[in-house]
């Protein structure tokens, strides 16, 4: 018995020294190719001899041991006659992990007062489809789906957007401020310490590159505007997936 437990430790380090290695020799190729790729973590695949690099933000690459072969593409599993796409799981997973990180201070939160769900908006108040979709919040809190506001100017730090953001993130009444700018007005210049640009850097860690961005409980990250009965079963049925998720 004492030998067997014995070999099974050994086996483990030898299995952790060997992963050490791939995630080293995966590293350096990706390093030394020249892209800006933050990675997060390198583990096995569902794949023999593939290995996963998650990305920071969610984005999924996989490589072989020795780095010096990379893809990009969705994995499927086909198992009792079902699709199921591995790559979306793992990103969604990844995005849902950084908009954690996230305080609800540092947003614009219209929050229903029923809370049954709630979608994380990454906005610009210059975006037309972004003011329609202001306009369904009431509808959206009714359905108790909240709404919680990111900053993203589309023309980037600096911009027209990008400064009456940084006025609504200053503004005493954040929510009042939002609901003036969505309907074009002119706001007081403000200066604070704010996240707008912070989470512009966090949308395009994501994927984003349009607003509006809506991601859902679950991390599923839905592009541009959805009307408010369609969003609201998304958003519902998304938090109970994700629900779910945590109790396993």
């Amino acid at each position: 018995m004492r030998l067997k437990m014995m070999a099974a430790v050994l086996g483990l380090a030898v299995a952790s020294a060997v992963q050490a290695d791939v995630e080293q020799n995966i590293r350096q190729q990706l390093k030394a190719s020249g892209l800006d790729l933050p990675v997060e973590s390198v583990a096995e695949s569902p794949l023999a001899g593939i290995y996963q690099v998650q990305l920071k933000g969610g984005r999924m690459l996989y490589a072989s041991a020795d780095g010096q072969y990379v893809l990009q593409g969705y994995l499927f599993q086909f198992k009792d006659g079902k699709a199921t796409n591995l790559t979306e799981q793992a990103e969604q997973q990844g995005i849902a992990k950084e908009l954690a990180k996230v305080k609800a201070s540092e947003m614009v939160v219209f929050a229903a007062k029923d809370e049954k769900a709630h979608i994380n908006v990454f906005t610009d108040t210059d975006c037309g489809y972004c003011r329609k979709l202001h306009q369904e919040i009431p509808e959206l809190n009714r359905q108790g789906v909240s709404v919680r506001y990111l900053a993203f100017p589309r023309q980037g730090v600096g911009s027209h957007g990008y400064n009456t953001m940084v006025s609504v993130w200053c503004a005493k009444d954040r929510q009042d401020a939002m609901n003036k700018a969505k309907g074009g007005d002119d706001l007081p210049a403000a200066q604070c310490d704010n996240p707008v640009a912070k989470q512009y850097e966090l949308g395009q860690l994501i994927g984003v590159n349009g607003t509006p961005a809506i991601v859902l409980a679950d991390g599923t990250l839905v592009p541009g505007y959805q009307p408010a009965p369609q969003l609201a079963k998304a958003a519902l049925q998304a938090q109970a997936a994700a629900d779910k998720s945590k109790k396993q």
